[in-house]
């Protein structure tokens, strides 16, 4: 094992469900720097972007998640319009209710 390799931070995948990972981003928006945060984490091959990016897009899940786990979500159409089929084009023939 190199000195390097030994003294450097060790690698995590990010969990939004442990309060010190979201501690370290929060720490992360503020400063604008990881150089504070005691671990590296991984960005995962489903998310294929920047850690940024990767973790705000779990927080985000993980919040809404939480608001509406006890609400059933009803899928709606825009302006309660219904769709009742397609051109030849693919453009969607659209009737006011």
């Amino acid at each position: 094992m190199s000195r390097l390799e030994y003294y450097s931070r060790p690698w995590v995948a990010f969990d939004v469900e442990n309060k010190e990972h979201r501690r370290y981003y929060a720490e992360f928006l503020k400063f604008n720097t990881w150089g504070r945060c005691p671990v590296r984490f991984l960005v995962t091959d489903e998310y294929g972007m920047d850690l940024p990016t990767m973790i705000r897009n779990k927080l985000c899940e993980f919040y809404v998640e939480q608001e509406f786990k006890n609400e059933k979500l009803e899928k709606r159409n825009p302006k309660g319009r219904k769709v009742i089929g397609l051109t030849g084009n693919g453009i969607g023939v659209i009737l006011a209710s």
